[in-house]
């Protein structure tokens, strides 16, 4: 029986695909991004288990909300690390008529995650920067890894929402955005951008956590910031 390493779940998120979703924050991620809300979710290994069928009795419970657009959404950490769970709990979302959606970094691309792939309805997809030295600087990656992902998604014709956090002085400019809308203009299966403004709410747990908060010296973009990118895009 399979099993999954969960952080944490939602029962009714707004904020994670489209229409009220039933979240699960999945344990571990590869990645060690400086703007990081969840550091809490890095270490794989740890968190409870779960079973997929354990986790598909939980969210049919607030299928009554879901509607014709939302779901089920599993985020991270990084869902890619265990992408058998995710393709066996999806397969059981596909079975109760429950859409699903996959929020990831587009970090691995393997035969599994091909396969997990085969059952996502959704991807929300998070390209942290358009720049190849900010990303191995910033998040412990390459670029092009992340644009293996997009092209794969694409070529399968899965449904992408590019996500951008907006962090002043790395990606706060015109250009960045530009070129990540030229990269949404290059694939077709793109079919809505969002950019999220850099928060510090996460700084509680960097210090419970007894850690350092790379960017907790970085302010916060302005809303005339984020009025002026949006309207980029």
């Amino acid at each position: 029986m399979t099993k999954g390493n969960v952080h944490s779940f939602q029962s009714l998120g707004a904020l994670d695909g489209p229409g009220i979703r039933f979240v699960v924050f999945m344990q571990g991620c590869p990645l060690r991004c400086g703007c990081c809300h969840n550091p809490d979710t890095w270490e794989f290994g740890v968190g409870a288990e779960y079973t997929p069928e354990e986790i598909i009795a939980k969210a049919v419970r607030y299928k009554e909300y879901f509607g014709t657009e939302g779901g089920i959404t599993v985020s991270g950490g990084e869902p890619l690390l265990q992408p058998e769970f995710t393709k066996e709990l999806f397969e059981l979302c596909k079975n109760e008529g429950v859409g699903t959606c996959l929020d990831t970094s587009g970090c691995i691309l393997t035969d599994q995650v091909k396969d997990l792939l085969s059952v996502t309805d959704r991807v929300l997809l998070d390209i942290k920067y358009t720049d190849n030295k900010l990303y191995c600087k910033h998040v412990g990656c390459e670029l092009y890894k992340v644009l293996e992902f997009l092209n794969y998604l694409n070529e399968k014709s899965i449904p992408v929402t590019l996500r951008q956090v907006i962090i002043p002085t790395l990606n706060d400019n015109e250009e960045n955005i530009l070129r990540l809308r030229t990269i949404a203009d290059n694939h077709p299966c793109v079919d809505k951008i969002e950019l999220l403004p850099f928060k510090k709410i996460c700084q509680v747990k960097y210090d419970n956590l007894g850690i350092d908060f790379p960017f907790g010296n970085i302010p916060q973009p302005s809303k005339e910031t984020m009025n002026l990118l949006n309207s980029l895009i």
